[in-house]
């Protein structure tokens, strides 16, 4: 069983309360748009990190993470890229991964909106973290945890974190 932290979006931002919401989480998940090393860097000296880059990432952050990472966690095959898109409206470049061999979960961030849905059609659960820093629109920064346990996901929370 593992305690999961995850987030999208910091844009270089950096918040101590990051640390404190993750305080009980055994690693942390970062879905793109990291903005700075230095994010990164405090991340994972904190908890063990994976993360994936994001459209907006730079060169050094292109060459520490891939635009797309799959892994297995807790006996659950995990898949996490920044532009994915939802249930119903994948991006065209995930959709064939998606559908050969469908993870049982899905993360991707970008949209800034915090979205859970599970697809019927795959059979998976799709989290969009929504964005944890301040770069856009947003009105509320959101974080998630999660367990990860036995192949399933649980005790799903939203962190909301006021602009």
């Amino acid at each position: 069983m593992k305690r999961i932290g995850l987030l999208s979006d910091t844009h270089s931002y950096w918040d101590d309360r990051y640390l404190t919401y993750f305080e009980e989480c055994d690693e942390i998940w970062h879905a793109g748009d990291i903005g700075s090393t230095e994010v990164a860097e405090r991340l994972s000296a904190f908890r063990t990190f994976r993360a994936v880059c994001g459209n907006c990432d730079g060169g050094d952050l292109r060459r520490l993470y891939k635009e797309r990472l799959r892994w297995t966690c807790e006996g659950a095959d995990v898949l996490m890229t920044h532009i994915g898109g939802y249930p119903g409206r994948y991006e065209p470049h995930i959709r064939p991964l998606l559908f050969a061999r469908p993870p049982k979960l899905f993360i991707s961030g970008h949209s800034h909106i915090l979205k859970v849905e599970f697809d019927k059609q795959l059979g998976l659960l799709h989290i969009n973290p929504g964005a944890a820093g301040l770069q856009g629109w947003h009105q509320v920064r959101t974080l998630v945890r999660f367990t990860a346990d036995d192949g399933a996901f649980r005790d799903l929370e939203v962190i909301e974190i006021p602009r």
